[in-house]
């Protein structure tokens, strides 16, 4: 067979080539790196584009609230946990916990949760304990329409209770109706509450911690219309 000098000559190049391009490709590419154990006290989980998606962290540096790439302290976060963020950078969630003994009384606490875009959170599932006292259950939350303002609240929140104030608080998109509760309450009942936009309980079914059940249902002002036992 009569081999085409050329074209030889051209399949060897073709061929060298793509070696070369693959072998600096493999040369730049990162490494994978294993460990046996990671000790540190927090991990950003971030995009190549530098945003932040994930933050695993204790308690002394676990994030503030993030909203626009703008963080501010805050006002209840006791706990160690992951705190989960949008494609934008934006809190939108997180697994939390803490416990221990506290004046005497063993504490513990855990919450998973998902906030509303550019909200606070409108599904959680919780487990506290104070003492004697245990709360574990399913709570669905409105929220409203309006962003967050994070500053506005902020700047509001020290105010004294009033009808000045609480429409400074829905102006700054504050504000919020649970309106479902499925669990275990702190007087040892389980109960299914169910509540009107404005969060009024309105239906409930539960068994209390004499193991009687019971149906009720409630008028806005929380009075019990009718009930069955």
């Amino acid at each position: 067979m009569r081999i085409d000098a050329s074209r030889a000559l051209g399949a060897y190049a073709a061929v060298m080539t793509l070696t070369a391009l693959w072998l600096g490709l493999s040369a730049v590419a990162e490494p994978a790196v294993s460990f046996g154990t990671i000790d540190v006290q927090r991990i950003n989980v971030r995009e190549p584009d530098g945003t932040l998606r994930m933050v695993i962290s204790n308690h002394a540096l676990i994030p503030g609230i993030i909203v626009g790439k703008k963080e501010y302290p805050h006002p209840n976060r006791p706990e160690a946990g992951m705190i989960f963020f949008n494609d934008e950078g934006i809190e939108n969630g997180g697994l939390v916990f803490d416990g221990g003994i506290k004046d005497g009384k063993p504490t513990n606490g855990g919450s998973l949760t998902f906030d509303r875009y550019m909200q606070d959170q409108t599904l959680q599932l919780v487990s506290t304990e104070n003492g004697k006292q245990r709360r574990v259950g399913l709570v669905i939350t409105d929220r409203p329409d309006r962003p967050l303002d994070v500053a506005a609240g902020f700047a509001i929140r020290d105010l004294p209770r009033a009808a000045a104030r609480d429409a400074a608080v829905a102006r700054a998109g504050g504000g919020r109706a649970q309106r479902a509760w499925l669990g275990r309450t702190e007087d040892d009942a389980v109960a299914l509450i169910l509540s009107d936009p404005q969060g009024r309980p309105r239906l409930t079914l539960g068994v209390g911690s004499n193991g009687q059940p019971s149906v009720e249902l409630l008028d806005d002002s929380g009075k019990i219309q009718q009930r069955l036992r």
